[in-house]
């Protein structure tokens, strides 16, 4: 079985290690733990790896946040890979920082780039891994808030949870979404 995973981000010096980039951040932990390396192709920076019996194809989509969901069709089209094999990870206000919720469907919740993935593909039924990034700010101040940087404390505990994350993606290509979501919500 092939699988996509995409983590979400904004490429560019100025949006690396941002909260925004939370999705980059986890397939940067993945790829370097399974000794892959990235590549600059259309639409993102790819990766390919295996995971026992599955086939994974990383995406760090190079359209920009809003933008995302070209890179995605793309690539489910180019490597023939169908919805329900694509998991996005995506960076969560709702959550406290660190804090992972799978889900196999559901809104955009406000987030730019699942609204452009959900245009792109004419559906909200594909999975994500919500990782949580706090929401410590200000009324009105929300983007310097996501397209800020973890504090110290923070960044200890998303290096700590990056792992969490990379062993749900594994499981999600394993032995699918309900057991993955079973196994991983309530850590």
């Amino acid at each position: 079985m092939k699988y996509l995973i995409v983590g979400l981000g904004n490429i560019g010096t100025e949006y690396a290690g941002t909260r925004h980039n939370i999705g980059f951040r986890v397939l940067d932990a993945l790829a370097k733990a399974s000794n892959t390396a990235f590549e600059d192709r259309r639409y993102g920076f790819i990766a390919h790896m295996r995971v026992k019996n599955a086939e994974l194809v990383l995406l760090k989509p190079s359209t920009y946040m809003n933008e995302s969901g070209r890179a995605v069709r793309y690539w489910m089209q180019k490597e023939n890979i169908p919805l329900e094999n694509v998991l996005i990870i995506v960076d969560d206000l709702s959550l406290e920082v660190g804090a992972i919720r799978i889900k196999q469907k559901g809104s955009e919740a406000g987030h730019n780039g699942l609204r452009s993935i959900t245009a792109c593909v004419g559906s909200q039924a594909y999975a994500r891994l919500r990782f949580g990034i706090g929401n410590d700010f200000p009324k009105g101040a929300q983007v310097d808030f996501v397209l800020g940087r973890f504090n110290a404390d923070d960044e200890k505990t998303v290096e700590e949870r990056a792992q969490v994350a990379i062993e749900a993606i594994k499981t999600f290509c394993l032995a699918g979404i309900n057991i993955t979501m079973n196994q991983f919500n309530n850590k």
